[in-house]
Formats: structure tokens, C-alpha cells, sequence
């Protein structure tokens, strides 16, 4: 196989398993869905093989090939900058599925106040305006239930966001305030 073949292999697959592994974790972040996660490693174990044969294949090449050695070696380069690429991929996944990441919506007529989200690790909103959204990271610290407490016209309410949360289990969800419990986990 000429040079040229191995570099473009080694350019088109750097680029493929870049554009593959960000709409996979892009399509997680925006859905949760745990799914993806097992898709993302699999693709991950798959990619990394692919990647490492052509790697020692484009590295071989460069020995032998002293008129290409630059150009295959910058396309070797090419490649591994895909790992560090990789593992931030895994750092923020790890980062989403240990955070409930829930958008409150006010769903009353009345603009809610001290708006405590309790269990879990505990976060706060000042206030909410009637259909006025906010999102909110909530960090799952282990076994837990996620709860509201809050102010309607002075007057304190108190529902159930989640019955049961734990490690790993992260995602996005979005929760109406309106005084009824919910406990949609």
C-alpha cells in the first residue's frame, strides 16, 4: 500500500471516530438516555482497536517510507489527539450521570419563593414566576429521594420530585411545580 493510502486511511479515520463519538455523547447530553452509554463504550473499544492498528500501521510505514516519514507521522498525531478528545468525552459523562439535572417550571399561578430542592445535595431558587423555568444540577451523593419545599403566598409546600435516585443513575428530567407529588423515579 502507498503512503498516500495510509495517510488518508489514518486522517479518515481520526475524523470518522471524532464526528461518531460527539453525536454520540452530543445525543446523551441532550436525552439521558442510559442506552447511549453502553453505545459510547462499545464504540470506544471498537474505535480504539481501529485506531491503534492503523496507528502501528501509519508508524511502520514512516521506518520504511523515509520521503513520507513527516507527513505519516503527522497523520499518527492526527490520531492520538483523538484521546485526549476521548477522555474529557468520559470525564463530562461521568460528571452527567452522577447529576440530576432537572428543569423546575412553575405551573401555579402564583410566583413561588424559597424554593429549597432537598435530598441528594441540596440547591436552592430564589423565586420562580408563574410558568418561568430554571434548571438546576443536582449532585446524587448516594441513596436518595429529591424533594420541594417552598413558599405559595407565604404558605409552605412541600412534593416529591424523586422517590429514589442513586449513583449513576443521572439524568435529565424536567418537574412541574404545582403541589402534587410526582415521584416519576
Amino acid at each position: 500500500m502507498k503512503s498516500e493510502k495510509y495517510i488518508n486511511l489514518g486522517k479518515g479515520t481520526a475524523i470518522i471516530s471524532f464526528l461518531i463519538g460527539a453525536l454520540i455523547f452530543g445525543i446523551y447530553f441532550l436525552n439521558s438516555n442510559s442506552d447511549l452509554l453502553f453505545i459510547g463504550y462499545g464504540f470506544i473499544v471498537l474505535a480504539g482497536i481501529t485506531n491503534l492498528i492503523i496507528l502501528i500501521a501509519l508508524l511502520a510505514k514512516s521506518k520504511s517510507d523515509l520521503t513520507n516519514r513527516k507527513r505519516l507521522l503527522k497523520t499518527s498525531g492526527l490520531m492520538l489527539i483523538n484521546l485526549p478528545i476521548m477522555f474529557l468525552f468520559i470525564w463530562f459523562s461521568l460528571i452527567l450521570i452522577g447529576n440530576m439535572r432537572i428543569t423546575f417550571t412553575n405551573s401555579t399561578q402564583n410566583k413561588l419563593t424559597e424554593i429549597k430542592i432537598v435530598g441528594c445535595e441540596s440547591e436552592y431558587i430564589a423565586e420562580l414566576e408563574p410558568n418561568e423555568s430554571k434548571t438546576v444540577w443536582v449532585g446524587i451523593t448516594g441513596d436518595c429521594s429529591i424533594t420541594l419545599e417552598y413558599l405559595e403566598n407565604g404558605e409552605l409546600k412541600k412534593e416529591t420530585v424523586a422517590g429514589y435516585v442513586t449513583n449513576g443513575m443521572g439524568q435529565k428530567m424536567k418537574h412541574k411545580i404545582d403541589g402534587k407529588d410526582k415521584d416519576i423515579l
